[in-house]
């Protein structure tokens, strides 16, 4: 009971059941010396005696710049144009053989220490020796005649289908109508069971279109043996008829000359 409750008058039976305030003020100030002493310790630990600290070394690092990148030989052209060593010595071309011999004028070593000549022997002459060569002239060999050369014949040849059966034709003499050499002529021909010659085709030219004709007569006018071989057709047999011309040919005068 506190003592506002004896002040009641007398005859009162009322109390005052209210707890006093000091203990409100008690709990007040013990969280505001709380706050306090945890400043004072924050200042104490913390800025007036900071905790000491041990910080490792870093580690060594060693930086290569390659050219491998473009800022990487940017930066290592610049300290090239700009280092002093190099700058101030004598740079060989870029095109310039690693070993190289100076241009020097080549002089003679006789020009400093002139040669000493021998003279010639003098000539000595034999009046009474007769010489081996007199001068005369020279001396010609008749010229003899040259051995005409052999003519070579002009021939005809069949393909296997014709080879082996027997042939007439007439005498193969031929009259050229230019003076250059005949190329060999190839006709395609059609035989029939009687032995004549029934078609005749040109397949390489001599070169001289009256040789051709020339040969197709003849080649018409030629007669093979009766029968009829393994490759017919309806009675023809088909060959190849080639025509090597010699040097028996005719030039007639004044022919003038193929160009080539």
């Amino acid at each position: 009971m506190s003592a506002q409750s004896y002040a009641q008058p007398p005859g009162s039976l009322l109390f005052r059941w209210e707890r006093p305030r000091r203990r409100r003020f008690a709990i007040a100030g013990f969280l505001l010396a709380s706050v306090g002493l945890h400043v004072l310790c924050f200042y104490l630990f913390q800025v007036v005696y900071p905790p000491a600290i041990s910080l490792l070394p870093p580690p060594a690092q060693v930086s290569v710049i390659a050219p491998t990148s473009s800022e990487a030989r940017t930066f290592l052209n610049w300290l090239n144009a700009e280092d002093p060593a190099l700058a101030s010595q004598t740079q060989r071309p870029a095109d310039a053989r690693a070993f190289q011999l100076p241009k020097l004028q080549h002089v003679p070593s006789y020009i400093a220490v002139p040669p000493k000549l021998k003279e010639l022997p003098p000539r000595q002459f034999a009046a009474s020796t007769p010489s081996g060569m007199p001068p005369a002239p020279v001396p010609v060999a008749p010229a003899t005649n040259p051995t005409p050369p052999v003519p070579a014949p002009t021939t005809l040849v069949f393909s296997d289908a014709l080879r082996d059966r027997p042939v007439s034709h007439p005498d193969l003499r031929f009259r050229a109508s230019l003076r250059e050499a005949a190329q060999s002529a190839r006709f395609r021909v059609a035989v029939d069971s009687l032995g004549i010659v029934r078609y005749s085709f040109l397949e390489q030219s001599s070169g001289d279109a009256a040789l051709d004709e020339q040969a197709r007569h003849d080649l018409v006018l030629c007669r093979f043996q009766r029968g009829a071989g393994r490759n017919s057709d309806a009675g023809l047999v088909w060959a190849t008829a080639r025509f090597e011309f010699g040097t028996d040919l005719e030039l007639p005068p004044g022919a003038t000359e193929h160009a080539p």
